[in-house]
Parts: structure tokens; C-alpha cells; sequence
């Protein structure tokens, strides 16, 4: 999510319930929770063994937890594209489910003298300032012009088991939000990408993984290293890293370079140019867990969208409507007949990444547009989205095309890999299946 869009837009609900039945191993250095979901209408600090969280994804993903001592039970949306975890501290009709500071002991606010106000937060959004009362004041926005704002602070976050103490944190007190009703469904957001104060980074694991099922919207999040035998071997993918501060490019973000399209054997006849970030980092591809669908830059975005109606043309039916972009940025959409149970055919489309290829093919590639019927046909569009209309200067991975695909985050060797895989049947073999 980072600045480039609201982590309660577009993103699949991914509500994470801790079990008790915490999976420690002495031998690996890896933290696994089992994760169960709910579908939700439109060096290391912890030297343990994985963390695995069973999953289902709708539009958010969130994970309950709880902080502070004594502990509060909260609700966090899951996000790889934003750094600084925070927590709404403040009730308001809109914002019911909050953390209460002044009920925990362990809550500690962060001064604005202090290392982590002065240093650790280089790559937020915005520069942080000082409150009358000398606390590390942040101000998080989005481009859609929502935001949150609060003082920096650190208390104990607990996975089942397992206590966080110190971990950095905004304690929240205003904000604007472009939509409510999903933001009054959670307390905050943990934020998973590669800046020094990311929930990952502060918890000290050097990769993560994810993997995200298809229909049962099932899955599994683990911290730590992934050698299970039943796992292909991943293909990887360098992240793309520039030292130089730009205006438009996201340093800390899950930045890949996406090297061409596919669409079937075909592949789209752009230079290489178009993929790579300009001389004011605008361009980038990020790999977001807190995006749903995909999104290209314009030239991309209309290559593709020109081929894929050219090679299903005959087997599926545009819908004829210019006034009709689905959520204001998916404008490629398709009447199917009501009674039409499967989707015909459809031509796979391939990311080609540098070292890696990620592959969307069959119902992933058409979004069935809630409730909405026109004279006997239910509307599918096409979830690959024009960053033009989003307003944003960048290609982004959403997690509706990470179905289906083991995701790992790589900090340490700064990359990521991909292996197709069952996710249900890996969360079964994790022993956090259904």
C-alpha cells in the first residue's frame, strides 16, 4: 500500500486468529501460526520456528492480536506495502474498535529526542514533527487523500504465546478515511515492507512467506524460513534498489523489475523502457499484499487490455458501456449469462519478471462485479486496472494474482521468490488446513 493507495482499498480480508497451538521448533530459526479467516463482505527477537496463520481473503486482510499489558484484543489489516504499523487510539463513531494507551502499563510514548524519532523514520511519507508535549508526531497519507495521524509509541504485541515487547508503533488520534465502513471493521494496520520500523524489520526475521488459495480463500503466513520437501524450489526475482532519493519511487517497498507481458504465446510488443523506473523513480513495480488486482501504467495497461480482447473475441461479450470502470479503474468488462455456471476458456496472461514469471490464468483473470445484473447477464471485469485511473506512478502486484502462489519476501537477500503450489493443501501440510 505505501503512499501509493489506502490499505482499505482494495485489499482481500485476511482475518488471522491466533491459536494457542504455537509450532516452535529448536532447530530452525522459523515462527509459524496456524491462521483461520473469516469472508468479509464487500538474530532474531523471537529466535523460535515459523509462524503459520490460516486465512480466507475477500477485500481486507487483517490479523487479530493482541497489545499491551494487560492485553487488548485488536484487528489489523496485513499490508507488505507500508512500514509503520499503527493502531487507532481514539473512539469515534467511525473508528469504534481502538487500543486504549491508558490502560496498558507497557505502553511508552516515543519522545521526539529519541534515536528512533531522529532516525528510523527517513522513509516515511511525510517528516515527523514534535508535539507541545516533545512526543514524535507522524502523519501517514495515502493518495486517495485518506490518512491517519498520532504519535509514535512502543508496547508488547503478543502472537498466542509469544510477547513483542517494544515494538514501535502510531498510536492514532485523527485521520480521514475515503471508506469508512471498512475501516470501522478494523483497529489499525500492520505494515510488512522493508523499512527499519515494519512490524517484519522490527521483529528481526529475515524472510517472510505467504500463500494465498484460490476458491475456500484459505492460506497461510509464515515467518521465517520455508524448506519443506513438498515445496518446488522458488524462482527469484532480485529487488531493484536505488540509493539515490526520488520523488516518485518507493525505496523500502518490494520493488521487482517486470521485464515484459505475455498474453498466451504472445508477447506484447513494448520496449523494455516502458517497465523501468524514470529519472524520478516513477515506474516501479511493487509486489503489494495490500492491493487486491493489478495495475499497469498506461501504455502497458492498453496493450494488454487491446490484446486480450483481441484473442477472446468470439468467447466472451464486452460490456458496451463507457460510462461503466468498475471501482473507477477497471474500465475492461464482459456480460457472462446468468445461467452461464463456467467462464469459457480464456487466454493465460504471464508477468515476466527478471528471473521469474508469474502466470494468471482462468477465473483469477475475470472479477465477478457484485449484485449487479443487466438484462439477464451478470457483469466480469478484467482484473488488470490502468494506474492511470488509480493515480498512481506505478505498476503494483495485487494479491488476487498471488492465488495459488507461494510468495516469499526476502530481506536478507533482497528478493523474492515464486513457486506455484495448492495453497490449501500446503496449509493442510502445515497443519492449518480446514
Amino acid at each position: 500500500m505505501a503512499s501509493l493507495h489506502h490499505p482499505l482499498l482494495f485489499i482481500t480480508f485476511l482475518s488471522i486468529f491466533l491459536q494457542s497451538n504455537l509450532c516452535l521448533s529448536s532447530t530452525k530459526k522459523t515462527l509459524i501460526l496456524p491462521l483461520k479467516t473469516n469472508l468479509i463482505s464487500s538474530g532474531s527477537p523471537l529466535s523460535k520456528p515459523p509462524n503459520k496463520l490460516s486465512f480466507h481473503h475477500n477485500v481486507t486482510l487483517t490479523v487479530s492480536l493482541t497489545v499491551g499489558s494487560p492485553p487488548q484484543e485488536v484487528t489489523m489489516v496485513l499490508d507488505t506495502g507500508s512500514e509503520l504499523s499503527w493502531l487507532h487510539c481514539k473512539k469515534t463513531p467511525n473508528t469504534p474498535s481502538v487500543f486504549n494507551p491508558f490502560k496498558s502499563t507497557s505502553y511508552s510514548p516515543t519522545l521526539c529526542s529519541s534515536p528512533t524519532c531522529r532516525t528510523r523514520t527517513k522513509d516515511f511519507t511525510l517528516p515527523v514533527s514534535c508535539d507541545p508535549k516533545k512526543l514524535c508526531h507522524a502523519t501517514i497519507s495515502y493518495a486517495d487523500a485518506s490518512s491517519v495521524e498520532g504519535n509514535l509509541a512502543s508496547d508488547t504485541f503478543r502472537f498466542g504465546n509469544s510477547d513483542i515487547p517494544g515494538m514501535v508503533f502510531g498510536c492514532m488520534d485523527s485521520g480521514y478515511s475515503s471508506n469508512q465502513q471498512e475501516d470501522s471493521k478494523t483497529t489499525g494496520l500492520i505494515g510488512m515492507n522493508r523499512g527499519s520500523l515494519s512490524f517484519v524489520s522490527q521483529m528481526g526475521f529475515p524472510r517472510f512467506s505467504y500463500c494465498i488459495s484460490g476458491r475456500d480463500s484459505s492460506g497461510v503466513l509464515l515467518f521465517g524460513d520455508a524448506n519443506f520437501p513438498w515445496l518446488r524450489p522458488l524462482n527469484y526475482t532480485p529487488l531493484v534498489q536505488i540509493p539515490t532519493r526520488l520523488p516518485y519511487f518507493d525505496r523500502v517497498a518490494y520493488s521487482v523489475q517486470l521485464e515484459g507481458i505475455r498474453v498466451s504465446g504472445t508477447v506484447l510488443p513494448l520496449p523494455k523502457s516502458v517497465f523501468v523506473p524514470d529519472h524520478t523513480g516513477a515506474g516501479q513495480t511493487m509486489v503489494d499484499s495490500g492491493t487486491q488486482f493489478t495495475f499497469l501504467l498506461g501504455p502497458a495497461y492498453t496493450a494488454l487490455k487491446n490484446e486480450f480482447v483481441k484473442q477472446t473475441k468470439g468467447v466472451l461479450r464486452v460490456l458496451d458501456d463507457p460510462n461503466f470502470v468498475f471501482q473507477g479503474v477497471m474500465d475492461l468488462c464482459y456480460r457472462v449469462g446468468v445461467n452461464q455456471r463456467v467462464l469459457p476458456e480464456l487466454p493465460a496472461v504471464t508477468l515476466m519478471f527478471r528471473g521469474a514469471e508469474m502466470s494468471v490464468s482462468g477465473e483469477r483473470l475475470l472479477y465477478r462485479v457484485p449484485s449487479l445484473i443487466r438484462n439477464g447477464d451478470e457483469i466480469y471485469c478484467f482484473t488488470f486496472g490502468n494506474s492511470d485511473l488509480l493515480g498512481t506512478e506505478a505498476y503494483v502486484i495485487g494479491h488476487h494474482h498471488q492465488q495459488n502462489v507461494w510468495m516469499e519476501f526476502d530481506l536478507e537477500k533482497s528478493r523474492v521468490g515464486l513457486a506455484e503450489v495448492q495453497c490449501d493443501l500446503a496449509s493442510q501440510r502445515l497443519g492449518v488446513g480446514p
